[in-house]
């Protein structure tokens, strides 16, 4: 009984599917992470106290423990199943196979867009959630100016192209990841295919203009 509940859990349907859905979770994460930054055209108080409230509530760490694990999961799944892709297919075809799954450059390019993607969130953590800490007050509240970090930032015009750049690469990353989840969990009929691929690459576009658009904001407020 043990050793069958372990075959199944180590089978690559069961891994594919954890992985969609700590993919689809990550997604969720994204969009909730751009709305809210959006507060920023609002101005620095807006911002400040929104980023001020999330991070004074102590269930933050435990939000915080949760992303990890989700994120983790979904990494070390990629990494496994890719390098048991590549044992079970060692040698390259020289004509690409239809595999069904809609093979395309968003797919072929996963293991880069998402190595793009852990490198971009290792740097964003450090310069962000670690970098300088300014602080002010409203309403007799003092806080972070997480704000002033953010204008400071993207004043430099490589940090804003780098961010643009990771930014493409998520989108890209998103747009077969966010198809390929649902697919993985199931809901793989020529019925809904055409509608997720469509929700797919639109939730991409949208996530990365909206991410793009706040670095530019910042940079075009010339650093004050």
């Amino acid at each position: 009984m043990v050793s069958h509940f372990k075959k199944v859990l180590t089978s690559s349907i069961v891994k594919k599917q954890l992985m969609g859905v700590t993919g689809l979770l990550l997604c969720g994460f994204l969009l909730s992470h751009m709305l809210g930054n959006c507060l920023m055209y609002l101005g620095p108080e807006a911002f400040n106290t929104y980023a001020y409230t999330l991070t004074s509530n102590k269930l933050i760490y435990v939000a915080e423990a949760g992303l990890l694990a989700i994120f983790f999961t979904h990494l070390g799944l990629a990494i496994r199943l890719t390098i048991e892709n590549n044992i079970a297919r060692p040698v390259k075809y020289y004509m690409k196979q239809n595999s069904g799954r809609g093979s395309n450059f968003a797919s072929s390019t996963m293991p880069y867009t998402g190595l793009i993607v852990l490198i971009f969130i290792v740097l964003h953590l450090i310069n962000f959630k670690y970098g300088p800490y300014y602080t002010q007050a409203y309403n007799n509240v003092e806080m972070r100016d997480l704000y002033r970090v953010m204008i400071e930032h993207f004043a430099s015009p490589l940090n804003v192209l780098w961010y643009i750049f990771a930014v493409l690469s998520l989108g890209i990353h998103v747009s077969h990841g966010f198809w390929s989840a649902f697919q993985s969990i199931g809901f793989n009929h020529p019925k809904y295919n055409c509608i997720l691929k469509c929700t797919s690459k639109a939730f991409a576009i949208f996530i990365t203009l909206g991410f793009s658009a706040m670095p530019i904001y910042c940079f075009l407020q010339g650093g004050h």
